[in-house]
């Protein structure tokens, strides 16, 4: 009996290789030999803790408030724990079962049957055993449901990573424009508070007869209208602030008692600098892009598994034990038990269900790779327009700049010329507007830059410093 349990033992790992999978081989992709719109200076982004580029400390504590508390993150990380235990579970029926019975039975025969048994009536059992079951994967059913598993255990894994770098991004971009809704603020009071002095004068000069009313109700109308820019401006920061509290993991209580803490303003940029020997194909690397090829990978190795179920199915089994009627002579040598099992079990009609599952799983691969494929592409038009986004924030903050610059020279200019008696209140008012004006969209400007910088890094699936000469190292 030895003997051919080794022989069974020693066919089925000869014919382990014997798998009916198809094997995989990632798609092709055209993709291109190097970014285009690519920041002439700026500083390269760490691949770990890429918001330091932006040297601002409240914002790396703000982050790491979430990343300890946020609770998608936190979703993502319960799945991953799933998908590490299912892991196993696939992995747990590549190798034998074991386990072990302890039995006790106290049965009573019938003294009126027909073949009456002499002896007691009454009998005792005890039974304590081991037993051993191992099914031999010869087609590959177990291994590629193990493949699978561990699979999608990496594509959630990477699904985490993406959540993880969402999540960063997010703060970094609704961190930013909360300090660009706290520096419009300051510019909008600023603003009031002198078309509000300047209006207390000419009240005065109202008294005096040295105005008319028409220039006094303009005064008015212009310290009116900024007033009705604060109310808007407010109800956006602290929906902004709420927002921004929400990512940070805080409770109830927290979000409406408790202020999100921010640096004053430096108005420093912050440009992300992509090494023009960075090369494209390290956008695989993306979290999502990792994700959808997982689930590829998994795709096609439950092809391998629904084709397997098609050939028969081979399990040995056992057990080693003993058997005793008392219980002070159970573990004695007389009463030793074992047994040797194998079984084979073919399919031979299951109403087309088996030939079903595999057609099924084959679409499901073909779906698999279209949505790779897709998710490849989209990859590819983010990081795209996140550097031409990147590039033209920064035009359009110089240029907001320039502009705020030469209306504060025109309203000190235009200042002069009424004091002097050259020109109307009405041109004063106007240049007052137009820098107001001018002043808000270079902050606005500011904070779409920044957000620009956040984005890039997103698109390209976090930091990228130091991996231009690895991606190098790899091509050679």
């Amino acid at each position: 009996m030895h003997k051919y349990l080794f022989y069974i033992i020693f066919l089925s790992a000869a014919l382990a290789g014997c798998s009916v999978g198809p094997d995989y081989a990632r798609p092709q992709a055209d993709l291109p030999d190097a970014w285009k719109a690519l920041p002439a200076s700026g500083k390269a982004v760490p691949a770990e803790r890429w918001w330091t580029i932006y040297g601002d400390a409240t914002l790396e504590k703000l982050v790491e408030e979430a990343l300890a508390n946020n609770q998608d993150l936190a979703l993502a990380t319960a799945r991953l724990d799933e998908a590490r235990a299912l892991a196993r579970v696939a992995d747990a029926q590549l190798v034998p079962a074991v386990d072990a019975a302890f039995q006790r039975d106290r049965s009573r025969r019938s003294d009126r049957s027909a073949t009456p048994v002499p002896g007691s009536l009454e009998n005792n059992n005890y039974r304590a055993q081991l037993n051993v079951s191992y099914e031999l994967d010869l087609w590959g059913r177990l291994r590629g449901s193990a493949k699978a598993a561990q699979a999608e255990l990496l594509a959630t894994a990477a699904a985490r990573e993406t959540v993880r770098l969402a999540l960063t991004a997010e703060v970094a971009q609704s961190y930013y424009s909360l300090v660009a809704l706290d520096a419009q603020l300051d510019d909008t009071r600023r603003s009031l508070a002198l078309r509000q002095d300047n209006l207390r004068l000419q009240r005065i000069r109202s008294n005096a007869g040295l105005i008319n009313d028409f220039e006094l109700r303009q005064l008015e109308a212009e310290v009116a209208a900024a007033q009705a820019q604060l109310p808007a401006l407010e109800r956006r920061r602290s929906g902004e602030e709420l927002a921004l509290g929400v990512l940070l993991g805080r409770s109830p209580r927290a979000l409406i008692n408790d202020g999100v803490s921010r640096s004053t303003d430096s108005g420093r940029l912050a440009t992300a600098v992509v090494p023009a020997d960075l090369p494209s194909d390290l956008l695989l690397r993306r979290p999502d892009v990792v994700a959808a090829e997982q689930q590829l990978i998994a795709a096609n190795a439950r092809i391998g598994a629904a084709r397997a179920a098609l050939f028969p199915r081979i399990v040995l089994s056992g057990y080693l034990g003993s058997e005793s009627a008392a219980l002070s002579n159970l573990f004695s040598g007389p009463a030793q038990i074992w047994n040797l099992g194998f079984a084979l079990a073919q399919p031979i009609f299951q109403g087309g269900r088996l030939f079903g599952e595999v057609e099924a799983v084959q679409a499901r691969e073909r779906q698999a790779l279209a949505q790779y494929l897709k998710t490849l592409q989209n990859a590819f038009r983010e990081t795209h327009d996140a550097l031409v986004a990147q590039a033209r924030a920064r035009e359009v903050f110089d240029a907001e700049s320039a502009r705020a610059k030469a209306l504060a020279e025109s309203l000190r200019l235009a200042r002069i010329r009424y004091e002097n008696g050259l020109t109307s209140q009405l041109e004063v008012l106007d240049a007052e507007r137009n820098l107001l004006s001018a002043e808000l969209n270079r902050r606005d400007a500011l904070r779409a830059q920044r957000a620009a910088v956040a984005d890039v890094v997103k698109a390209l699936g976090g930091g990228w410093s130091g991996l231009a000469a690895a991606g190098a190292t790899a091509r050679r």
